[in-house]
């Protein structure tokens, strides 16, 4: 398919997809053979609408991690930070609600989602350049749900850490020590997590539906600074596919230099990890969740915010990435993944089928009627609290186990 004619069909198949699920707006960006392609649709809000853009700022949610977990490899690269150190090595006063692990936990498992804490905790510690200190202070209130090192259990309050890990070694604020190491060499000037910056440029809000079936403006717009470094960057699918190249390169930028060296960048995409029939993918990698995909290995992660949803994949030996953004919900994590596997099957010939789910058995129905609650948040594993091991087990062939 000509290049014309492919950014003719993007355009269209996002302006269709987008159109059937009443997405007000949304973002997406394609990179292949060296070269971005876009596609914008709609409005970035339904009260106050101003077309989107390729430098449409949204709030990226998760997909935040793996900025975090890049700037402290860079420091790892630099040896200002040890991998298999304990974090305590970096934060002498973390406590945890288990003093064993407080002490066992390492940088890596912060990195890969195998520290044992729980998903993290609701607070808002404030705006100030403290707020990630404090949060980390109270982290004795997130439980601990498996021993350090044992399995990936997906941790918000774990990111969070590892920011903080930042915040001491290099003497900055978690945003401009990532700033420093990532924003300014890559030339990302539309990724930033202070709402001033963020006011001044065009960014889209989310939307959530109400009871009346529509679509309304999402308040809050995101979540405090102590969630920052596992949630709380915005930034645009232009500089989404900047950071996608940059992962897919060799770890040198134009007129910065050798940012990281190449051997870091591709040990964040090696497992670490197995994950069991997780809809999350096969592994953790280091920032990253990796899935075979028709027999090709790719490497991505996935965000949520306040009625707003993102997604970016990488496709590393073919060179390609696609990063989807989108502005209300419940449909906006459909939309994207809908966007991500069109492209997947259209520039890279990757197809990506959803799971078949076993023949419809009533008897076994019964028994998975409980009470499922999660530990991982929006993008994460599931605990399974008042369900029979049959329950369990069955859950696990549905494909719903973490």
């Amino acid at each position: 398919m000509a290049d014309d004619t492919r950014l003719q069909a993007l355009r269209a198949f996002v302006a269709a997809a987008a159109e059937e699920v009443r997405m007000p707006g949304a973002s997406v960006g394609v990179w292949t053979g060296g070269e971005a392609a876009y596609a914008s649709y709609g409005v970035t809000s339904l009260e106050n609408p101003v077309l989107v853009d390729p430098d449409t700022v949204f709030l990226l949610g998760s997909v935040t991690k793996t900025y975090t977990a890049t700037a402290l490899m860079a420091l790892v690269a630099d040896a200002q930070v040890n991998l298999a150190a304990p974090v305590r090595d970096y934060l002498p006063e973390l406590r945890l609600t288990d003093d064993r692990a407080t002490a066992q936990i390492t940088v890596r498992h912060l990195l890969n989602h195998t520290s044992g804490l729980g998903w993290g905790l609701i607070a808002d510690t404030g705006e100030g350049d403290d707020a990630l200190a404090a949060y980390v202070s109270r982290l004795d209130e997130v439980e601990q749900v498996a021993r350090p090192g044992t399995r990936a259990t997906y941790s918000q309050a774990g990111f969070n850490m590892a920011g903080r890990i930042l915040e001491k070694v290099t003497g900055l604020s978690y945003e401009h020590a990532v700033a420093s190491l990532l924003f300014e060499p890559l030339g990302l000037a539309h990724s930033h997590f202070d709402r001033d910056d963020i006011m001044t440029r065009g960014f889209s809000v989310g939307h959530n539906l109400g009871q009346d079936d529509r679509l309304h403006v999402a308040r809050l717009w995101r979540r405090a600074r102590g969630d920052n470094p596992g949630g709380g960057l915005a930034s645009s699918a232009a500089d989404q596919l900047r950071w996608a190249a940059f992962h897919l390169g060799d770890g040198s930028v134009a007129g910065s230099g050798r940012v990281l060296p190449a051997e870091v960048l591709a040990q964040m995409r090696e497992p670490t990890v197995r994950l069991r029939r997780s809809t999350l993918g096969d592994a953790v990698g280091l920032g990253w969740f990796l899935r075979d995909i028709d027999g090709v290995r790719v490497v991505g992660h996935g965000g949520t915010a306040n009625g707003q949803f993102a997604e970016l994949l990488m496709v590393p030996e073919r060179d390609f990435a696609v990063v989807s953004l989108a502005n209300a919900g419940p449909d906006g994590l459909a939309f994207n993944q809908t966007v991500v596997r069109w492209a997947l099957l259209t520039y890279v010939g990757v197809t990506d089928r959803h799971p078949e789910p076993p023949p419809y058995n009533e008897v076994l129905t019964r028994e998975l009627l409980s009470r499922y609650e999660s530990d991982a948040g929006p993008h994460g594993g599931r605990r399974w609290v008042g369900a029979p091991r049959r329950a369990r087990d069955a859950c696990r062939v549905f494909g719903r186990s973490p």
